[in-house]
């Protein structure tokens, strides 16, 4: 079992910036991989970002050039920095942990984008 907690969301003005963390327990976190997601009022969950344990992270396209997600094994965390917010960027982020065929979320932080 692996246990996953999210944190770092608010409320942010247009062309602002936030800061998501997501820690997640265990040993072998190098070999997680990890995704955000997020899930807007009324609509699916879509992805947002991945870092793997070997490859380049991954951008949603609505997103690419403004997010950067980023991994410090050494903390067991992975951040998502959050750069020009939109209002379309509100939603309750979620973090996903892969670790082997296994996946596990975490309970979501909201993220709000309003003037």
């Amino acid at each position: 079992q692996v246990q996953v907690v999210e944190s770092g969301g608010g409320l942010a003005q247009p062309g602002g910036s936030l800061r998501l963390s997501c820690e997640a327990s265990g040993s072998d976190f190098n070999t997680y991989t990890l995704t955000w997601y997020r899930q807007a009022p009324g609509k699916e969950r879509e992805w947002v970002a991945i870092s793997t344990n070997s490859g380049s992270p991954d951008y949603a396209a609505s997103v690419n050039g403004r997010f950067t997600i980023s991994r410090d094994n050494s903390k067991n965390t992975i951040y998502l920095q959050m750069n020009n917010l939109k209002p379309e960027d509100t939603a309750v982020y979620y973090c996903n942990v892969q670790r082997l065929v296994q996946g596990y979320w975490g309970q979501g932080t909201q993220v709000t984008v309003s003037s």
